[in-house]
């Protein structure tokens, strides 16, 4: 299964080891379910996880957070973006997940914040789910445990 993560699902699993956020990283790190990942997005988790005011709440170095990105490199299906879709989500900035998703053949895009995934898409893409960390998380539980 592929996913697409919203930079909020790695911040939180940065930020606390407890709670589904962690535990969709966990399957991540162990090969349960595949990462999609595109250029665009790689740059929007280094914007968003290297900022001084995260890695305050983090505790963590920037050395650690560059260790993680580099991890998360490595372990992420690449999909090149070969078009720009455009479903004019909420926030501009979400556009890059849904065009990742939708070019991975991704299952998921998993976010804390779905109001903005879901709130009057011009394009509507059924065979992408938008789903929080915990229904995600309980959806696995109830398929794979």
């Amino acid at each position: 299964m592929k996913v697409v993560l919203d930079t909020s699902v790695l911040y939180q699993a940065l930020y606390s080891s407890l709670g589904a956020s962690h535990a969709i990283l966990q399957l991540v790190r162990t090969g349960d379910i595949k990462l999609a990942l595109s250029i665009p997005v790689f740059e929007e988790y280094c914007d968003v996880l290297l900022r001084k005011s995260s890695l305050e709440s983090f505790s963590l170095t920037p050395f650690d957070v560059h260790h993680f990105l580099d991890f998360i490199a490595m372990i992420g299906v690449k999909t090149d973006i070969r078009y720009l879709l455009r479903p004019n989500l909420r926030d501009e900035n979400d556009n890059i997940f849904m065009e990742l998703a939708f070019a991975s053949d991704a299952h998921y895009v998993i976010t804390k914040n779905t109001r903005d995934f879901t709130y009057k898409p011009d394009l509507k893409l059924e065979a992408i789910e938008i789903i929080t960390p915990a229904a995600f998380m309980e959806l696995w539980r109830k398929r794979y445990a």
